[in-house]
């Protein structure tokens, strides 16, 4: 039985910013407009919006289900579910996965403070081999990076711990309306750049000769990753959901919202490179690299709203990474504090704490501390490859197959309808999804990163 005195999101704008704000992450800014380009550009978005239909809502109204209907940690919501079966375990993975990637995902957010703050100071200008030296030696020097982990883990901390509604409800009515603003002020900034508009085009018109098996793939597992499925976050912010919410709405409006920050990103990417002749590459190359490259010349005579647009940037990737941390942290927080039973502000300081040290060992692998590797991965590679390729689509197999097979239909209906008060025109879509399609993309997914199909 749901626990009737859980503490429940104060407004539906709050809920919607809150869990849109779990999802919206580095990944959307970086990794949906390289892949976008790279493989087809619209044609791409195409494929990637059928994959969310298919595979990203039904997957997150799952585990909307399971975290409203047992109001609690997602550890224990599957445990309520499985009733004293193995699937109790989908939870204590999904929580753990969430707890790993809180530590290590705090090293990049802290590369997004230094980079804000190297920006607000006016100190990002040079050549290409300057911003590739700049990363390199403070990515790997040791005190500077530990700083910015213990800050923005503080700040986290501080969310966490005024609670669902006057911390993370709260924050996220800020952070998301900023992000939002920042994200189109840059986008029209980087829009009258000269020859900007090739970029839009690369960007948007539809290449279907490239579409391959792996670009359905790609898409298949971006669509996956970029909602944040198998985490914990859906889950246990869906326990703070009403009896009200109506989960497939919801659904649609947080994915929309995720994939219009996608989508953004890429026009700010995209016209900026191509107005100064650069290519962008991907991952951490692309954010710390070339593009305060690419702001340094194409903004080189308007210094001025060279140095807005640079701040800004990294301002929204800074709250793009904290809006994600924060949902991260709560995944875990809400378990100790439930398990444990102990003071919400005892169960952060757990996690602040453990997080601390996995990000401090991650950062210091990269540097002077490189004898933490294993198999000659070093340990945050190691995080990152762990739960991003193992823990999540293993979590998120399992989730579909324990919610299509397991459950009884019946609470999954109710669930999904409200108890009947709200139609369920699109169920048997949902639950057909679910039951079959969603599995196997999920596995698809797992086999194509290690090259077997």
């Amino acid at each position: 039985m749901a626990q009737q005195n859980r503490v429940k999101f104060g407004s539906k704008l709050g809920m919607i910013l809150a869990t849109a704000g779990g999802a919206v992450g580095l990944g959307n800014v970086w990794r949906f407009p390289y892949m976008t380009g790279q493989n087809g550009g619209a044609a791409f978005i195409l494929i990637y919006l059928a994959c969310i239909l298919l595979l990203g809502l039904p997957c997150m109204i799952s585990e909307f289900i399971i975290g409203r209907h047992a109001a609690s940690n997602t550890a224990r919501a599957y445990s309520k579910l499985a009733n004293g079966t193995a699937w109790k375990w989908v939870g204590f993975l999904g929580v753990l996965t969430g707890f790993l990637i809180t530590g290590y995902y705090a090293v990049v957010a802290g590369w997004c403070l230094q980079y804000s703050a190297a920006s607000a100071m006016n100190s990002l200008h040079g050549t290409p081999e300057f911003f590739k030296s700049y990363f390199a030696d403070f990515s790997t020097s040791g005190w500077k990076p530990i700083l910015w982990v213990i800050v923005i883990l503080f700040i986290t901390h501080y969310v966490i711990i005024h609670g669902v509604r006057n911390g993370i409800e709260r924050a996220s009515k800020i952070m998301m309306p900023v992000l939002f603003i920042l994200l189109l002020v840059i986008v029209v900034a980087a829009c009258l750049l000269p020859g900007a508009w090739k970029g839009v085009e690369f960007l948007l018109r539809p290449d279907f000769t490239k579409v391959t098996k792996d670009v359905f793939l790609g898409a298949l597992g971006q669509s996956f990753y970029s909602l944040s499925i198998a985490m914990g976050c859906i889950c246990t912010y869906a326990s703070y959901y009403s009896r009200q919410t109506n989960l497939l709405n919801s659904a649609v409006q947080i994915a929309s919202i995720d994939t219009l920050v996608a989508i953004l990103a890429g026009l700010i990417i995209f016209p900026a490179a191509f107005s100064v002749g650069v290519n962008p590459g991907s991952g951490s190359s692309l954010v710390f690299i070339t593009l305060p490259n690419v702001f340094e010349q194409a903004f080189s005579g308007l210094p001025i709203i060279g140095y807005f647009v640079s701040f800004s940037f990294y301002i929204l990737l800074s709250l793009a990474a904290l809006t994600s941390l924060i949902s991260l942290h709560e995944v875990s927080t809400a378990f100790f504090q439930e398990e444990l039973h102990i003071s919400r502000s005892h169960a952060a300081m757990i996690v602040t704490g453990c997080c601390t040290l996995i990000g401090v060992l991650c950062s210091m692998s990269l540097g002077q501390w490189k004898f933490l590797n294993i198999a000659g991965r070093d340990l945050f590679d190691v995080f990152d490859f762990v739960t991003g390729q193992i823990f999540l689509p293993v979590g998120g197999l399992l989730t579909c197959l324990f919610l299509g097979w397991y459950v009884p239909k019946k609470i999954v209906k109710d669930e999904f309808t409200n108890w009947g008060t709200i139609r369920g025109t699109f169920f048997g879509v949902y639950y057909f999804l679910v039951r079959y399609v969603c599995p196997l993309a999920i596995l698809m997914i797992f086999l194509h990163q290690f090259n077997v199909v």
